[in-house]
């Protein structure tokens, strides 16, 4: 379905309550699967994790996650352990695209019984559930974060733990991090020294509980963008957020005070955003902690017209989309002008906007959020604006509520 922004102006003070966040929900489903003594609340209701859910609750031999590449990883390690199953793990045809050889490897590494189904490193993939007894591992580390979270959030079901060396430069620390307060709150003991991580075995399954997720900070960041974009003065307030969150995306928080943003905790349930100032410098910033934020940070520079540098970009050519060369052809298409390698993108100073362009969105989720507050400067066209519902579905309906002007 095709969307149109009209150019729009937003109320000066608004609200949103965003559903939970979708790497909390989907690690904790998995660690609900492992330990059923645990409840969750305000889990993400997006797309990604009711794929995950429903894959963690069926009985059927083939489990189908079409763009999910999170559900992908996670679900590769939890079959795995899924004594005496055997399970078909496939997804869409761009999940086809996506390598999957490096976390294949690792669990075969401690044992596991895993088969390529049609081509060599990518899925679909034959999984035969098994007891893992090894527990030393090496990865490389300069890949996605999520093969990492997928062996330490099965780690504590393997018979003798987990040791997770990690190979050269480590991305998306926070990522990681975030596994491993997950695992400390059911009670697995972990550490992470230098290179090296450790996950104990589970002697007992942990306490009943009731753990409540986070809302998702990679949802905040559109808002962050719209507060930037908007006049002085405008405040939006979201929830429900603390200010010791376990996501990465919480660095939006200092990002955007670049773009004059300020940002209030309210009793560490909710965070209002404050556009300041407007009077805004040209930006350098490495984002090799927080990639999945990229889009929106570039989007809201072009819309500005300021340049930026944006390094540590080499997951995204791996996402639902080569996300840097999607960037590329519809910022051009706007009329602004990107230089970009396999790992960074440089965006020069642009004072025009073409109106009414149609953004393409590649089945991407991020590329149809990314650009939307541009409709705060002039019409646009969101093409499969549905794509959304992957880890938003009331997107639009909340920019309607604040003040977007959309025509479906």
């Amino acid at each position: 379905m095709q969307i149109t922004l009209q150019k729009s102006t937003i109320a000066k003070q608004s609200s949103i309550q965003i559903t939970g966040s979708k790497s909390e929900s989907n690690r904790l489903l998995l660690l609900k699967a492992l330990y059923p003594e645990i409840s969750l609340d305000n889990v993400s209701n997006s797309d990604d994790s009711n794929l995950m859910t429903n894959a963690l609750t069926t009985n059927s031999d083939l489990v189908d996650i079409n763009h999910a590449g999170t559900a992908m990883r996670f679900l590769t390690a939890y079959f795995s352990v899924q004594e005496g199953r055997e399970v078909t793990l496939t997804g869409s045809k761009r999940m086809k695209e996506r390598p999957i050889e490096v976390l294949v490897e690792a669990l075969q590494e401690l044992g596991a019984d895993i088969s390529y189904v049609e081509n060599e490193g990518y899925p679909p993939i034959k999984i035969t559930g098994k007891k893992l007894t090894k527990h030393k591992v090496s990865l490389k580390a300069n890949v996605s974060s999520q093969y990492i979270s997928a062996l330490l959030l099965i780690a504590s079901k393997l018979e003798n733990g987990l040791e997770l060396t990690l190979e050269g430069d480590i991305t998306s620390v926070p990522y990681i991090k975030m596994t491993l307060s997950l695992l400390d709150e059911i009670g697995v003991e972990s550490s992470f020294n230098g290179n090296v991580i450790t996950v104990k075995p589970a002697l007992n399954n942990p306490q009943p509980k009731t753990l409540t997720v986070e809302s998702d900070w990679s949802s905040a960041s559109y808002y962050f963008s719209i507060a930037a974009i908007s006049e002085v003065g405008t405040e939006i307030t979201l929830s429900s957020y603390k200010e010791n969150s376990l996501q990465g995306d919480s660095v939006l928080v200092d990002i955007y005070k670049h773009f004059g943003v300020s940002t209030t905790f309210n009793d560490n349930s909710s965070v209002t955003l404050k556009k300041t100032f407007s009077n805004i410098e040209p930006l350098t910033l490495n984002l090799k902690n927080a990639p999945d934020i990229a889009q929106t940070i570039a989007v809201t520079c072009f819309a500005l017209g300021i340049s930026c540098d944006l390094t540590g970009l080499h997951t995204l050519k791996i996402k639902e989309t080569d996300r840097l060369v999607a960037l590329k052809n519809e910022i051009e298409k706007l009329g602004g002008s990107v230089e970009i390698t396999d790992k960074s993108l440089h965006l020069p100073t642009s004072n025009e906007i073409n109106e009414l362009v149609s953004i393409e969105t590649y089945h991407d989720h991020r590329m149809a959020m990314a650009f939307a507050p541009l409709a705060l400067k002039t019409a646009i066209k969101i093409e499969d604006a549905m794509v959304v519902s992957k880890s938003y579905p009331t997107f639009w309906d909340d920019l309607e509520s604040i003040g977007f002007k959309i025509t479906k």
